[in-house]
């Protein structure tokens, strides 16, 4: 799938025209001297980070805001590629009070399609390929990602762990929810 096919797919998505997909998670940390998580690695990366995403217990929150999105279906395209920062549940837990119900609702989809493809930017950017600077999303808003010697941030959010493979992308652990600007 080329960029403007992803992009108008999920153009679709956002105004309810198509079903897609999201997902994501593993664990590989991003070096001894950061935190890490307690999910392995795929031995392959035959998952899609739709399927990573469903199938691990750090991210049931995230795979059911996929589903109300229709974004399973596009994440669960082999023919893409994309980088994920995958908040995990205590991520979400740490919204605002209702914030996530309501982000939920049926009526709030756009509102949330915004917020997951705020989380996704094209192509597969490794941890070693992240350089402090704007990163543009498929929201169309950028995130700021910050490289220190010890440290990855994407906006406030730290990276958990970096670099899981899916046969589609590569998923990088955060423990915040990006919220565009």
């Amino acid at each position: 799938m080329t960029p403007n096919t992803l992009r108008m797919a999920l153009g679709l998505v956002v105004l309810g025209m198509a079903p897609v997909g999201l997902a994501v998670f593993a664990e590989q940390a991003l070096s001894d001297s950061h935190a890490s998580t307690s999910v392995e690695q795929p031995a392959e990366a035959a998952m899609t980070i739709a399927d990573i995403a469903a199938g691990n217990e750090d991210f049931e929150i995230l795979a059911a805001a996929l589903e109300a999105a229709d974004l399973v279906e596009v994440l669960s395209d082999e023919s893409i590629s994309v980088t994920v920062f995958a908040p995990t549940d205590e991520a979400f837990e740490a919204l605002p009070e209702g914030a996530l119900e309501a982000l939920l609702l049926p009526e709030n989809r756009d509102q949330l399609v915004e917020v997951l493809t705020y989380h996704v930017v094209e192509g597969e950017v490794r941890s070693d390929d992240l350089v402090t600077g704007e990163v543009g999303t498929l929201a169309g808003s950028p995130v700021v990602v910050t490289v220190e010697e010890q440290a990855v941030t994407v906006n406030q959010a730290n990276v958990l762990a970096a670099d899981i493979e899916a046969s589609n992308g590569v998923i990088h652990v955060i423990d915040s929810v990006l919220l565009p600007m």
